[in-house]
């Protein structure tokens, strides 16, 4: 009786990749030398490339498993936020509303933040919407005539930033600059800022419905016939006066940017699944 620890009579074998059309030793000791048909069956079997696969699911890197995780692109969802909006704008100011869109609003400190952006016969509204309870959490109302300047470029920032962001967007002034407070422009919270600056949404190539919406080019085409046309009706010192367009480097004034650092890689701005918070 062999005792543990005891290694004697075990024989060494060779691992053999799948494929390989060399024999190895253990092929030999498992068959007789006068007995070829055996030796050729099993040689046969031992050589038998492996049909499994090993697959992860879902797969990360697929788009439809990526794009599920932004709750606006669940079914019906866009839909739900536009007839409510159409809603709002119908029962407070009466206007008619021209088109949506679904952009990112990057704010003076850099933080990306999904919105709405309608606009109307008379005002151009932004929109924070709340795509996981479908409701309004937030309107910004700017008056058309008021918008003075739109700028197009791409992202700028000071030399000694350590903040950076790449692309173009689109900026649109409604007040001058100089006369903003010291306090609102230090201040990430602050709503006294002239001025919003957009880009594209990240589901801009969800589908084709989405790739309309997002698409910052047909956003500026709608934007400034819009703007012009409410100059024009104008009453006032402002009438006629319309809208400069400028192509430069949109300027953010951010330095550190640690908030935008954690806040735009997470996705904050967003309404996001961000999976199971417990068991």
């Amino acid at each position: 009786m062999s005792t543990l620890g005891s290694f004697d009579g075990f024989q060494p074998v060779a691992l053999k990749q799948d494929g390989d059309d060399q024999p190895s030793e253990r092929d030999h000791l498992s068959v007789k030398e006068d007995d070829p048909l055996k030796a050729i069956e099993s040689n046969q079997i031992t050589r038998q490339p492996s049909i499994t696969e090993t697959t992860l699911y879902p797969n990360p890197y697929v788009r439809p498993y990526t794009s599920r995780k932004y709750f606006v692109t669940r079914p019906g969802a866009i839909d739900t936020a536009m007839e409510d909006l159409k809603g709002h704008v119908a029962g407070t100011t009466g206007e008619t509303v021209q088109s949506f869109w679904l952009l990112t609003e990057v704010d003076h400190w850099n933080n990306e933040k999904e919105r709405i952006v309608v606009i109307t016969d008379e005002t151009l509204l932004i929109c924070k919407y709340d795509f996981i309870m479908l409701s309004c959490v937030q309107f910004q109302r700017i008056p058309l005539k008021y918008i003075d300047r739109i700028c197009l470029g791409k992202f700028a920032f000071p030399g000694k930033s350590l903040d950076t962001r790449q692309g173009e967007g689109l900026r649109i002034y409604w007040g001058n600059t100089e006369n903003q407070s010291v306090l609102s422009r230090w201040n990430p919270w602050s709503t006294e800022v002239p001025y919003a600056t957009f880009t594209e949404h990240p589901m801009k190539y969800c589908n084709e419905k989405f790739r309309e919406i997002c698409k910052m080019s047909a956003f500026t085409a709608k934007l400034l016939p819009a703007v012009d046309n409410a100059h024009k009706v104008t009453i006032g010192p402002r009438r006629g006066k319309g809208v400069i367009v400028l192509t430069e480097p949109i300027l953010i004034e951010t330095y550190m940017g640690i908030m935008s650092f954690i806040g735009n890689r997470n996705k904050l701005g967003y309404s996001l699944a961000r999976g199971s918070v417990g068991f």
